[in-house]
């Protein structure tokens, strides 16, 4: 236990990271909790503060568009457009000509399979350079910024093709609202925020503002200063990409009921099959790649699985091999655009998360203090005479 808390000490004192807020938890409750430094300048970090969890949002995107397959509303091959018709203007981006852009049909259409595994033909721009400079010629929205026009945005190659990682988890939104009829924020309350307990889980962070940590950006000279980056308030349309603002216990709440197959507390929001189905690979013989960024000042390079080869499941990244010390193959995995990270172990029957607000994304320092962490978590919680030992520390 005193490793752990040490561990985070240290790493907010050397300024691997600004501040700290981790947890690690099995299917049966919370291991360990514990914070260090200062997540503004008023508020100490801890279980109560509140975090902007970009693409942390993607996983909780992937339960709500399973949960609809599950209802047997949708299947995973089933076309985007068979759902939304306006989805069938969108085309492959062939090049950037001198005249312009020329774009022409996808060679096939765009499943949901293909949205929740980053394959439909979809990018971001910080890791996509013919997104980037699509973006910079056409002046482009940014897809996050909300609206459903930015969402059009050609695909970059023809689904299912490629792997680049995107706001193709932005569609689960309309998805979910065309096939239930209910708001996609009103669907997630119902269907995962309220069954889960996740009480300080929202698409606005209006009900706890106080309680929101600051955004820091490391400089040149490898501190930190202020910097302001939140999700588009109120947009048009809540993508379920970069949306969610969360705590870390409500998180472990999520992966722990991943955790359960899909259950927590005698709450069930998914069938134990469909869970299992989200623990699966999901690109045939394709393997993610690292992450090369384009944009050094808000994102290092990222390979949230090194040494190991990795896939998508239908909304999470899957090492596929044992990463020796630390997870076992088979472990789900993901991270938020300010650094928060997260990852669930099934085989070990392990979650934690270790959160902070800062970039840039899988900055150099934070990602050693994060193997650091899930080495100690492993040490101390890794084995079965070691849960022995330390006892359940209560349910979150």
């Amino acid at each position: 236990m005193s490793e752990l808390d040490q561990l985070l000490a240290d790493a907010v004192e050397r300024q691997d990271i600004p501040f700290a807020v981790a947890m690690v938890a099995n299917r049966e409750g919370t291991l360990w909790q514990g914070s260090a430094g200062k997540a503004s300048a008023s508020i100490e970090a801890g279980p109560q503060t509140l975090f902007r969890i970009f693409s942390m949002t993607k996983a909780i995107g992937a339960l709500a568009a399973m949960i609809v397959v599950d209802r047997e509303l949708l299947s995973l091959d089933a076309p985007v457009v068979s759902v939304l018709p306006e989805f069938g203007e969108i085309q492959v981006l062939e090049k950037l000509g001198l005249d312009g852009p020329v774009l022409r049909p996808p060679r096939r259409p765009v499943t949901l399979r293909h949205l929740l595994t980053n394959t439909a033909g979809f990018a971001y721009e910080a890791w996509n350079k013919k997104q980037a400079i699509w973006q910079m010629v056409t002046g482009a929205a940014h897809p996050v910024t909300g609206t459903l026009a930015s969402l059009m945005s050609p695909l970059m190659f023809d689904p299912g093709e490629d792997f680049a990682y995107s706001h193709s988890f932005d569609w689960i939104g309309p998805i979910v609202e065309r096939l239930d009829g209910r708001k996609i924020e009103r669907f997630c309350q119902d269907e995962i925020f309220d069954p889960l307990g996740m009480i300080d889980t929202a698409f606005e962070p209006d009900f706890a503002r106080e309680r929101l940590a600051g955004v820091r950006l490391r400089g040149a000279d490898g501190g930190f200063c202020d910097f302001e980056l939140s999700p588009t308030p109120h947009p048009e349309v809540y993508g379920m990409g970069q949306a969610l603002y969360s705590t870390a216990p409500d998180y472990i709440r999520f992966l722990r009921a991943i955790l359960n197959g899909g259950e927590l507390d005698g709450h069930r929001v998914i069938s134990v099959g469909t869970t299992e189905f989200m623990m699966t690979g999901q690109m045939g013989d394709m393997e993610m790649p690292v992450l090369k960024s384009i944009a050094p000042l808000l994102s290092a390079d990222f390979d949230p699985c090194p040494g190991a080869p990795k896939t998508w499941t239908a909304g999470f990244v899957r090492n596929q091999t044992d990463m020796p010390g630390m997870r076992s193959a088979g472990s789900l995995c993901w991270a938020g655009f300010l650094n928060t990270h997260y990852w669930v172990d099934p085989a070990s029957d392990l979650a934690a998360v270790l959160m902070t607000q800062s970039l840039p994304f899988g900055d150099v320092r934070f990602m050693e203090a994060y193997g650091a962490f899930e080495r100690a978590a492993y040490r101390a919680f890794g084995s079965a005479s070691a849960l022995d030992a330390m006892g359940v520390a209560g349910s979150v």
